[in-house]
């Protein structure tokens, strides 16, 4: 389902997907990566191959999942930065899904940049209660502030990515490694190609697990 709410910039655009069979036992918010670079490569939307089979792996663990546009992408208003004003983006994603799911945890996601912005907001953000960092780019930018993120949840790397590998993020990270659920594919790159029914895959089952553990 598509759906628009306020962001700080203007109207953002989103999908909207709730579980198939029974109401959504928590709500989480899946973010994009980074829009610039060009084609074949890029896809930094909420279309983005691994972000749709990211909130393919939520919606089969019953979580409802709303994939958005950050400011200045596809149909959203304002201007893309790129160095944090989409933070607020994504609270007001939170807040979306806070008014319309007031009974559920709320979860952040995210791809690549989608992944450093979760981590950024979580800082701050108590209502996000699991967090989700796939590709996170521990190898291209200073992440060194994700050390302070206390949230539950899961890192899902990539052995071939130029951008952080499950080593590079452990060693850089070692604290934050600690809290989370580490996990590599052997073989992907940084897109996953060829394996991103893994990601679903592995995105469902940490999800199901994480929800049974309450």
């Amino acid at each position: 389902m598509h759906v628009t709410f306020q962001g700080p910039a203007g109207v953002l655009e989103g999908l909207l997907w709730e579980p198939k069979d029974q109401a959504p036992t928590a709500a989480v918010v899946v973010c994009h990566p980074h829009p610039k670079p060009p084609p074949p490569t890029l896809g930094g939307t909420m279309r983005n191959n691994v972000v749709h089979r990211a909130a393919g792996g939520f919606q089969d663990a019953n979580l409802a999942v709303l994939r958005f546009n950050f400011r200045g992408v596809g149909l959203s208003a304002g201007v893309h930065d790129g160095e944090g004003a989409e933070d607020g983006d994504l609270v007001a994603a939170l807040d979306f899904m806070a008014d319309r799911y007031p009974q559920l945890q709320l979860w952040g996601a995210g791809f690549s940049f989608g992944s450093r912005t979760v981590a950024s907001v979580a800082l701050t953000e108590p209502r996000m209660r699991q967090i989700c960092l796939i590709a996170f780019p521990v190898s291209i930018y200073d992440l060194e502030f994700a050390k302070d993120v206390q949230q539950p949840g899961m890192a899902l790397m990539a052995e071939l990515d130029p951008f952080g590998t499950r080593e590079r993020f452990v060693q850089d990270l070692p604290g934050l490694a600690e809290r989370l659920d580490v996990q590599e594919i052997a073989g992907a790159d940084h897109f996953f190609k060829g394996q991103l029914n893994i990601v679903r895959e592995r995105i469902a089952e940490w999800a199901r697990k994480s929800l049974q553990e309450g």
